[in-house]
């Protein structure tokens, strides 16, 4: 089917379910943990756009649900640079060879691990910053999200987590945020010329698994501490960023 093995269409398929279930314990994280174990798989090139439109889906129901919750005031600084960082991104997917992503990506990956055992095993204060750090979180959120399909989104998380605005708040404003972003990334995905049949036809074969693994994560997310959660995406994490520039 489309030159991919079924080992290839399995772990494809156990991925996605897996990156949602995360997803819907933790309220992000679906493309952190679901492209770089695609990577072993497929191209990048393959699985980030892949993975987009997979994550985009959820967050148009997002948005419409939590419309009310959304903090329009850092949403409106967030917006632009969000946008020019997706620009950035894409000029530089479209130019890079896979394996230069590959490395790029377990960079991130083990970098943004260390900080995440930091806070939690080591207990360092979480930060506090001001509204000024809109742009640079907005910007390099978004370019990383573009060239890996997931990973910036953190950067923002970090950041209005650090505005100390409450969770309602939080996760419609990430939502929201996000939403715009990869109007941007898919329509520069699209113009690129990454959507081919292959991606689109994956893309409808995996939807149902989008629902069931959120609809598993939320339930499982009432079971599971926050700060136990928060350790065992960081290891996650960062045995796929060590795995990753060991490839």
């Amino acid at each position: 089917m489309f030159d991919l093995s079924l080992f290839q269409l399995l772990s494809i398929a156990a991925v996605t379910f897996l990156a949602f279930v995360v997803r819907g314990m933790s309220g992000f994280g679906a493309g952190l943990i679901a492209v770089p174990l695609l990577a072993f798989v497929i191209p990048l090139q393959l699985a980030v756009p892949l993975f987009s439109l997979l994550v985009f889906v959820l967050f148009v129901i997002l948005t419409i649900r939590d419309r009310q919750q959304v903090v329009w005031s850092e949403l409106r600084l967030l917006v632009p640079p969000t946008i020019i960082g997706a620009l950035a991104g894409l000029w530089l997917f479209a130019i890079l060879d896979n394996r230069m992503l590959v490395i790029m990506l377990g960079t991130f990956l083990v970098c943004y691990a260390c900080y995440m055992l930091a806070v939690s095993v080591l207990g360092l204060p979480q930060l506090r910053c001001s509204r000024r750090w809109a742009v640079p979180a907005g910007f390099f959120g978004s370019f990383f999200d573009t060239l890996f399909g997931g990973g910036g989104g953190t950067l923002v998380v970090i950041y209005i987590n650090a505005r100390g605005i409450g969770r309602a708040g939080f996760r419609a404003t990430v939502a929201a945020l996000w939403f715009t972003e990869m109007i941007a990334r898919i329509g520069g995905y699209a113009w690129a010329g990454f959507y081919d049949a292959k991606v689109l036809l994956l893309f409808v074969v995996l939807l149902p698994l989008v629902w069931l693994g959120t609809v598993v994560g939320e339930r499982m997310g009432d079971r599971v501490d926050s700060e136990t959660f928060a350790i065992i995406l960081a290891v996650m994490l960062l045995a796929s960023g060590i795995s990753l520039l060991a490839k």
